[in-house]
């Protein structure tokens, strides 16, 4: 019994990690709320989970230089302020070491979102796009911003089975 609850509680960080990369692609935003809750979560899980203060504070530590960095991501205007807050609390599940998993893979897919829109948003595929959703079309408007918020996610959820949490189980 005591396992299942324990999975229930790890499941928190999927759940909202995809939650708020769906947002981002079909909106362009990422609410505050989804950060909050993986922030607020996150000290909850890891108490229960028996993970140790000093493992605690280490990912206290990762998020709050990842919280950092967005910012001064968000300033040069590389990512939206959603994605910064997105990225810094994704970046308290995961901790060090799985944080430099979390940074290659969200980087790389951060680029290959990037070829993806650009594809997408080309002379050639645009014409066949207005037959989608709204939200598709948008995607595949010109000039348009990238939905970031799906790279992290996709960063978060490659490095979350190497995280603290998981492998403390």
């Amino acid at each position: 019994m005591i396992h299942l609850f324990q999975t229930a509680l790890l499941l928190i960080f999927p759940v909202l990690v995809i939650a708020a990369a769906l947002r981002d692609a079909t909106s362009y935003t990422i609410p505050n709320r989804l950060s909050l809750a993986l922030v607020g979560a996150f000290p909850v899980v890891g108490l229960a989970l028996g993970l140790p203060l000093a493992a605690i504070g280490l990912n206290l530590g990762v998020g709050a230089a990842a919280l950092v960095i967005g910012m001064g991501m968000f300033a040069l205007g590389w990512i939206g302020g959603g994605d910064a807050k997105l990225f810094a609390a994704a970046a308290l599940w995961i901790g060090w070491p799985a944080s430099i998993t979390y940074l290659a893979v969200t980087g790389m897919a951060g680029g290959a979102l990037a070829v993806g829109l650009l594809g997408l948003r080309s002379a050639y595929v645009r014409p066949f796009v207005p037959s989608g959703p709204a939200w598709f079309a948008r995607l595949a408007e010109p000039g348009e911003n990238v939905p970031y918020g799906v790279a992290i996610a996709v960063g978060a959820l490659a490095a979350f089975p190497a995280c603290g949490l998981v492998t403390h189980l």
